[in-house]
């Protein structure tokens, strides 16, 4: 663990003077390693690397659930891409596509990931906004405790979390340890996002965060998923969700 404290050390320095804005939060810059997608400059250092997914243990077979689009943005323009993120199934499992602020760190049982939830942050903005377009399909993979959404049409969700974390939350997927966002705590700050039916195209989109207290944030924490139950192994085999040019708003 003191190898990815110092990492995210370096990376809280590198936001200090990002004016409370991620890196490339307008998701252009893209790079391939291993076979695997990833939202980032090639060689760029660890310590400055906001963005992740699941990609690296789906690149095992071939697959990444969530691509670079550059042809369907919602800005164009020479260097433009958006993100683009399907749910599909890969070892047995149904996988959600998804990307995250925080760090992949591995496989675990071939059908799980252990990961580290949260980049170092210190704003307190208003909403977080950008474009989305979602393509849902009709949920054909559920497992408990959501099996009464099989049939029924799939769900994005866009979510941010500002938390007083001393460290990123270590999340395993096979162990069940989701946090409660709701309710626990360390959560300073919150707002989310649930999509429901196709949009037909990109949208804008503001979602507000409601703050719970007046303490500093240290983290945050930002998922967009194009099942909202994926943790559960549930969803739509082939939802799409698009997004292009978020930001923060103060």
């Amino acid at each position: 663990m003191k190898r990815y404290f110092s990492v995210f050390l370096t990376l809280a320095l590198t936001l200090a003077l990002q004016a409370q804005q991620l890196p490339n939060f307008g998701f252009d810059t893209w790079s391939k390693s291993g076979g695997a997608w990833n939202l980032y400059a090639k060689n760029t250092p660890e310590g400055q690397r906001v963005w992740d997914t699941a990609n690296h243990g789906l690149s095992i077979l071939g697959i990444n659930g969530t691509v670079p689009e550059y042809e369907h943005v919602a800005a164009a323009g020479e260097g433009k891409a958006a993100v683009k993120m399907v749910s599909r199934k890969a070892f047995g499992k149904f996988v959600a596509g998804n990307l995250y602020t925080g760090r992949f760190v591995r496989v675990v049982k071939l059908s799980g990931a252990e990961m580290l939830y949260g980049v170092p942050f210190q704003g307190r903005p208003k909403s977080l906004s950008g474009y989305i377009h979602y393509i849902p399909a009709v949920v054909d993979q559920a497992k408990k405790p959501c099996l009464d959404r099989k049939g029924k049409t799939d769900i994005a969700r866009i979510e941010v979390v500002l938390t007083d974390w001393t460290a990123p939350y270590d999340f395993t997927s096979n162990d069940g340890n989701f946090m409660d966002n709701a309710t626990d705590p360390s959560v300073i700050g919150r707002g989310y996002l649930d999509i429901s039916e196709d949009t037909g195209g990109y949208i804008p989109v503001e979602i507000p965060i409601r703050y719970r207290s007046d303490r500093k944030p240290t983290y945050v924490h930002i998922t967009l998923t194009s099942s909202r139950d994926g943790g559960y192994f549930t969803g739509g085999t082939g939802s799409a969700l698009y997004a292009d040019e978020f930001r923060f708003n103060y």
